[in-house]
């Protein structure tokens, strides 16, 4: 099955206001909001698919200054982003580390924050922990979803306007986050993600070139977060020794997590040639992958945070896609073929996977159907050429 996103489309701008709420007069004239702060506390995917925001913000207050709240280790997605003023990150591991540290932390990142005298806070989370920032922080105004598991007087106390999120499970997740902006009326949207990247990633990249010779490769991603979203290690085994026969240069990629490395180490043992494939696991910041991914002929891959690295640098992509929504998490705005499991075998709804399932929904998918796209990718490119 094979998807392409190629015009822009337009956020959801439907929202119900609350009773006898206006938009601050700050907030009416542009030009004076002076500082904004926007709030995801997520995975890697959900912090590269707020890009697509931030650009909005940019665009529609040209004098503000743009801080993002995001989990620790996230902030990479937003690396070099140039939408971006400061990054601030809740740093999950305290948690472990008792209360002493745990209360430091705390109250260092909330010092920090609230030195921002925010005129706008935007909470794309449902954490209570978003809410409470959004309240005590006391800007002038903010917004957040009306999740429906946060349906109470103090998740609406805590801002000053909720969003509904009607329609959320239908469209894609770039137009869920720039429909909390629906009540700002902004008069510029910017749908496109941004993968932004710096010099010193491009530096390493370049020395990788030097020593291994890259100039014309396939990248391929097999490692996911879970691992209920990969494919088989035959299933990539086979497609890499297809590649290496068929003359093409393959770069493989994958996390530092002992999973990860250890999927990796399989799909190299079962390769007639590994010798011949560039084994980059486990060597990579996410801005380094960036790099890679963006000069690629090629990216094959599963649902993962590099997939939609790779739609948002416009990278050609075969993507081997399984329970999670499809309309909210294929790739954004790019060439690509999705293969889905679905098509195969019956899948659990997307709210009912169990992440800890031992079960891999997508070895249903053929490896004669992958081998077939990629052949289908490169020869189309070669037409091209």
């Amino acid at each position: 099955m094979t998807i392409t996103n190629t015009s822009a489309v337009s956020a959801n701008t439907h929202w119900a206001v609350l009773p006898n709420s206006r938009l601050p007069n700050l907030l009416l004239h542009r030009d004076r909001v002076q500082r904004i702060l926007v709030i995801k506390l997520r995975h890697f995917g959900d912090v590269l698919l707020t890009t697509p925001l931030l650009s909005t913000l940019r665009a529609n207050y040209p004098n503000a200054l743009i801080d993002v709240l995001v989990y620790d280790g996230t902030e990479a997605m937003l690396a070099g982003n140039r939408d971006v003023y400061l990054t601030y990150s809740v740093d999950r591991s305290l948690k472990r580390q008792g209360c002493k540290a745990q209360y430091r932390g705390e109250h260092a990142l909330w010092n920090s924050l609230r030195t921002g005298h925010y005129d706008l806070v935007i909470n794309l989370s449902d954490q209570w922990r978003a809410a409470l920032y959004c309240r005590f922080l006391k800007p002038t105004f903010s917004l957040g979803f009306a999740f429906p598991k946060r349906s109470n007087w103090l998740w609406r106390a805590c801002h000053s306007l909720l969003v509904p999120m009607d329609g959320h499970e239908q469209q894609h997740t770039v137009l869920n986050n720039l429909s909390i902006l629906a009540p700002l009326a902004l008069p510029t949207q910017i749908n496109r993600v941004t993968q932004a990247y710096r010099q010193c990633d491009i530096d390493e990249v370049d020395r990788l070139g030097q020593r291994y010779q890259l100039a014309d490769f396939v990248l391929v991603q097999p490692t996911a977060r879970w691992a209920f979203k990969t494919w088989s290690v035959a299933g990539f085994t086979q497609v890499i020794s297809h590649l290496i026969a068929n003359g093409e240069t393959v770069v493989l990629t994958g996390g530092r997590s002992a999973d990860e490395t250890a999927m990796i180490a399989a799909i190299l043992a079962g390769c007639s040639l590994p010798q011949r494939v560039i084994n980059l696991a486990g060597r990579l910041d996410l801005p380094e992958l960036a790099v890679l991914i963006d000069r690629a002929k090629l990216f094959v891959g599963v649902d993962s945070v590099p997939m939609h690295m790779a739609a948002a640098l416009q990278t050609p992509s075969v993507v081997l896609f399984g329970p999670s929504n499809l309309q909210q998490w294929s790739p954004w705005q790019s060439s690509h073929t999705l293969l889905w499991a679905g098509d195969y075998r019956s899948l659990p709804k997307p709210d009912e996977v169990d992440t800890e399932t031992p079960e891999r929904y997508l070895e249903a998918i053929p490896v004669s159907e992958v081998i077939g796209a990629i052949d289908c990718q490169l020869a189309g490119q070669a037409a091209i050429a």
